[in-house]
C-alpha cells in the first residue's frame, strides 16, 4: 500500500545530502594529501633527470629504480623492528644513546637498504655506464622510499606536515642518495677506490644527525640543528653532482 511507505522528510534528505558532501570532501581531501605527498619526490626526480646532461637514462630504468626504493621499505621495517628489540631508543633521554640509535638504528638501516637494491639490481647492468648514473639511480631509489614514507606521514598528520617535509625531509633523503650515488658512480669508473663504505657511513651519520635533532624537543634549536644538517648535506651533494657531471665520458 502506498500509504504505508512514508516519504523521507526534508531533514532526512538534508542529512543524506550532507553525508554525501562530507564523504566526497573526505575523498577529495585524501587525494589532495596524496598529491602533496607525491609532489616533492616527483619534482626532485625530474630535477636529477635534468641534471644528467650528457647521457640520460631510459625512463623505464628510472621507474625501476624508484620502485626498488619503494620495495626497500620492507627490509627497512624488518631491520628497524629488530634493532628496536635489541634496545635501539632514538627518543631516549640519554643524548648519546639517542644519537647512536638515530645513526645506526635509523640512518644506517634506511641508507643501506636503499643503496643495496641499486647496487644489486642496476649497478651491474650495461645501462649503468657513467659516474653520474650512480647519482641518478640512487636518487630515484631514495625518492621511491621517501615518497612512500611521505604518503604515510602526510595522510596521517595533514597539510602542515606535508609542506614541512616537502622542503626538508624529502630533499634531505635526496641529498643522502646523491652521496651514495657519487660513491657508486666512482666505483664504476675507478673500481680500485674503496669508497662505498665511507660514503654509506657519511650518509648514515648525516641522516642520523638530522633525525636526532628532530627527536629532541629543543624548540628553535631543533629546527636549527635539522636545517643545519640539511644544508651541509645539500652542499656536499651539489659538489658531488658537479664532479660527476665533469667526469662524464660523454661530455663534449
Amino acid at each position: 500500500m502506498l500509504g504505508k511507505h512514508k516519504e523521507p522528510t526534508h531533514s532526512k534528505l538534508f542529512a543524506r545530502f550532507t553525508h554525501t558532501i562530507e564523504a566526497n570532501a573526505f575523498i577529495m581531501g585524501s587525494y589532495h594529501l596524496i598529491a602533496l605527498a607525491i609532489a616533492p619526490g616527483l619534482a626532485i626526480a625530474i630535477y636529477i633527470y635534468w641534471k644528467d646532461k650528457w647521457d640520460k637514462e631510459p625512463l623505464h630504468w628510472l621507474l625501476f629504480a624508484f620502485l626498488l626504493g619503494v620495495l626497500s621499505v620492507v627490509p627497512t621495517l624488518i631491520l628497524s623492528l629488530l634493532v628496536q628489540a635489541l634496545g635501539s631508543a632514538p627518543q631516549s633521554e640519554n643524548l648519546w644513546i639517542s644519537f647512536l640509535s638515530c645513526v645506526f638504528g635509523i640512518g644506517l638501516i634506511e641508507e643501506f637498504c636503499k643503496f643495496i637494491f641499486v647496487r644489486w639490481f642496476i649497478f651491474p647492468k650495461k645501462v649503468f655506464n657513467e659516474p653520474f648514473d650512480g647519482i641518478t639511480y640512487c636518487v630515484m631509489s631514495a625518492m621511491g622510499f621517501a615518497t612512500l614514507e611521505n604518503i604515510m606521514y602526510v595522510t596521517e598528520h595533514g597539510v602542515a606536515t606535508g609542506i614541512m617535509r616537502a622542503f626538508l625531509s624529502v630533499p634531505a633523503h635526496a641529498t643522502w642518495g646523491i652521496l651514495l650515488g657519487f660513491a657508486l658512480g666512482l666505483k664504476k669508473s675507478k673500481p680500485i677506490y674503496p669508497i662505498a663504505i665511507p660514503a654509506l657511513l657519511l650518509a648514515s651519520v648525516l641522516h642520523g644527525l638530522f633525525d636526532f635533532f628532530l627527536f629532541q624537543g629543543w624548540g628553535i634549536l631543533t629546527l636549527i640543528g635539522a636545517v643545519g644538517t640539511f644544508v651541509l648535506s645539500l652542499y656536499l651533494s651539489k659538489k658531488a653532482i658537479r664532479l660527476h657531471q665533469a667526469a662524464s665520458p660523454f661530455s663534449p
